[in-house]
Formats: structure tokens, sequence, C-alpha cells
């Protein structure tokens, strides 16, 4: 039979090889996990994940899988990954990918609760698991360039709740071993269980985007495995008839060529974001277009003086629900160029305790954002790849002094070095686990080709 997008897919799934990952690809996807790790593990520490657990915990029959942060705790597989899931994206902490979603967690918890899941015999050894991470990803970033729609900063449909939940699919029915058939199957059962609406940002429900996708993602393979079927077009256009087509207003479908000596993942030519604190990315161009005018006010000034600062003026992109003048919560602040920029000027940095309720409450705080005046500039474009942050501050002397940033470090052209990424994975797990721990895992996911089990991690 002719091939369509679908089988495409389907062949790729199951015949790509650890071989075919290279030594970049390896490097940066470590990277990811790590990082993504650490980050479910601070998250652990937040109450939307107290909440997520504690409705999980209503069902404890087949209590096989750990969750992040809890170490007398096991639920079942579908339950870790949702709400492991939930802990990565508890505080906007984990990475993010172009086009314009968050890869890793919604493909890893579902990896590390099948891993647990699998019988003794039937242990995926470390490569296998990598290889699994890194299909996921695939699926996601090919799904993504479908849509030119897709490479800007979102609108309509949060991204991880769209692509990753068909990415974590993949990825679970690469490391069951399902069939060409099944793999079809399980990507056309995670469409229908795909997609949230960005009304739900700078609220308690966005992280659950993050572990919906990653539990129904593996429900879906763990469904295809037991016989379910699903539209074997589920990817392709179809005129009249909506398949994945349906969460993007422009889309056009490109077949994805079955691995021969060697494949090309996206992720050797598209690298990772890696966000410095705990916010919507956008947030890292305008805190350091922050920092700097902060230095330049300061060099100026003598030390900084909110008083002497007439009116702030931030030159962002257009994108409205990252526009939030006075956030009352810590879910907005997150998602406000405002207050991230206020607040870097206000402390010098901007952390975990930036986003604490008694942080977000202050006096002075809240004078600096009386100060605010937004500005669209035409040429600064609601793209992750094209945008830039522009903090400018009026003087009542008449002076300006302006801070500009076009590329955050941590940015994918402006990578995190090993030292600044293990010490954010170091800070992070601190949180819950004793050093001798967290070294145990800097050290698994370092040598993870080698792992002869990979449900150790």
């Amino acid at each position: 039979p002719e091939e369509t997008v679908t089988s495409s897919f389907a062949s790729f799934i199951r015949e790509v090889r650890p071989e075919h990952l290279s030594k970049t690809v390896r490097h940066r996807s470590k990277r990811m996990i790590l990082d993504s790790i650490g980050v479910g593990l601070v998250g652990s520490t937040t109450h939307v994940f107290d909440l997520a657990l504690q409705y999980c915990r209503l069902y404890s029959s087949v209590a096989v899988s750990s969750v992040y942060g809890k170490p007398g705790v096991k639920l079942s597989p579908t339950l870790a990954a949702f709400t492991n899931g939930v802990a990565t994206h508890s505080m906007d902490f984990d990475d993010t990918w172009h086009p314009a979603t968050h890869p890793s967690g919604a493909v890893l918890p579902a990896l590390l609760a099948a891993s647990q899941m699998l019988p003794p015999s039937t242990k995926p050894n470390g490569m296998d698991f990598l290889l699994a991470f890194n299909v996921g990803l695939e699926v996601q970033g090919r799904l993504m360039h479908f849509s030119t729609e897709a490479h800007n900063i979102p609108k309509r449909f949060h991204p991880p709740s769209v692509v990753g939940t068909l990415g974590s699919a993949a990825a679970t029915a690469k490391l069951l071993s399902l069939s060409t058939a099944q793999c079809a199957h399980a990507l056309g059962i995670a469409a229908s269980l795909a997609g949230a609406p960005m009304a739900n940002a700078a609220t308690q429900a966005k992280p659950l985007h993050i572990g919906n996708a990653t539990r129904l993602g593996f429900e879906a393979a763990l469904l295809a495995a037991r016989g379910m079927e699903a539209n074997p077009l589920i990817l392709d256009d179809i005129p009249g008839c909506s398949g994945f087509s349906v969460f993007y207003s422009i889309y056009q479908p490109k077949r994805l060529s079955t691995p021969s000596d060697h494949h090309e993942f996206l992720l050797e030519k598209q690298d990772i974001a890696f966000k410095r604190f705990p916010a919507h990315l956008g947030m890292h161009w305008v805190v350091d277009a922050a920092l700097s005018v902060r230095n330049l006010f300061i060099n100026y000034a003598g030390s900084f003086s909110p008083s002497l600062i007439r009116t702030i003026v931030l030159k962002i992109p257009v994108s409205k629900y990252i526009n939030r003048p006075f956030p009352s919560s810590e879910h907005q602040a997150r998602h406000s160029f405002q207050f991230n920029a206020c607040a870097a000027l206000l402390d010098g940095e901007v952390g975990l305790s930036s986003f604490k309720e008694s942080s977000i409450h202050r006096q002075e705080l809240r004078e600096l954002l009386d100060k605010v005046v937004v500005e669209h500039p035409e040429d600064n474009v609601a793209n992750f790849d094209k945008m830039y942050g522009e903090v400018a501050l009026l003087l009542h002397s008449g002076d300006v002094l302006t801070g500009k940033c076009d590329t955050f470090y941590g940015h994918w052209r402006k990578p995190l070095s090993k030292e600044s990424l293990l010490k954010k994975f170091r800070s992070n797990a601190s949180h819950v686990l004793p050093e001798e721990k967290i070294e145990t895992i800097i050290t698994l996911v370092e040598n993870l080709e080698n792992l002869s089990d990979s449900s150790q991690l």
C-alpha cells in the first residue's frame, strides 16, 4: 500500500535504532533529562503538585512507579507519569524548544514510570531509554514543523498538550517495542486525547497540561498494545475531515523518512533552551534586559533608587497571556512581563523566592509596577527565535537609561554551560534529596548509555 504520513511516522518509531543517535544528540538529550528531573524534584514542593498527588492517591492499584520528591510513595504507572508531569511544569521551570513547546516534561515521566512497570526480564537498558526519549522529542518537533503557526508564541492550544501527547505515545510505543501498526494506532489514539486551551495559562490548571500529555500518551500506547485501533491517517491532511490538523489553521504534513544508515534528529540542528529561573520563557529576555539597565542605573546614581524613576518602558512582543500589569498569584507572576522586569530591577535577580506571595505583594514592587508602560515595536515579533526584550528607565532628571536583550543566557543560541546546568540541578534537587542521591542521579544520567536497567534512574 502507498505510504502515508501517519504510516511513515509509525515506521520510523518502530525501526529507528540506537546507532542513529549522534554524539551531539545523546549529549543534548542527557542534559535535558537531568534538567527535567531536577525541575520535577523542586516542583514536587509546590501546592499544585500536592493537589495532583492527593487526587492520584485515591487510586492505589498496581502502585509500582515512583513519584518525584516522595521516596515512600508509589502510584500506578500512568498516574505516576501524570503526577510527575505536573511537578515538572508546576513552576514553569522546564525546558523549551523551537517551535515552542516543553518537550522533556511531556515524555520523560512516562518513560520513567514505564521502566518501573515492566517485569525484570524485559527492563529496558539505558540506551533503549535514551532512544525512546529522543523518539518522543523527534515526533514533537516534526509535528510542529508542519505548521508555520507553531513557530510563534501560541494563542489557541498549549503546544505540549498537543504535540507532547503524541510525543509521549511515540516514546512509550518505542520503549514497549510495539509493532508498526500499533505505533500508528498509538498516535491516532493520542490525537483524541490531546489539546488544552491557552486560557488556562497562568493558573493552577496549566501544569495539568504536561501531566495529561505524558499520562495520556502513555495510555494511548498501552491501549494500542492491547489492540485498540484508530484512524490510520490521523497525521495526514484529509480534505473535509480533520485529524491532527484540527490543532493548526495551517497544516502541511510531510512523510518522515525511515532511518537507514543515518538519520539526523531535529535535536542535532535545534538545541534546547534551559531556564535559569522558574517563569515563562519570554520573561528571560526582559529580566536580562532589566538587569542590564539596573547596572547602568547603579553606575549613574550609586545605588538603585526607585524614587528617581518616572517611567519604566517595556518593549515586548504582542502576546496577551504574558502581558499582565498587576499579577495577583504566583502563576500569574510567572506569566507577567511587567512583574519579572520590576522584580529584577528591585532585587537584582529573579529566583524561586521571587514568586512567593510575600514577594509578589510587596509595596515597593507595586510602586514600580505602577510606573510601567508597555510598547510593542513592529520588529519585536512573538517568536522565541526572533523576539527581544528592552527595558528603558525614564528618570525625573530627563535622562534615559536602556537595557536590551536579544539572546538570554540559556537560550539555544547561548546554551548553559555544564557548570551552570549542574548548579541548577543540584539547587533544585537539594529541596527534596540528600547530596549523595543527587550525585548518584548525575552519574546515572551522564552514563545513561551504559546503564543495564533504566528503572534504576
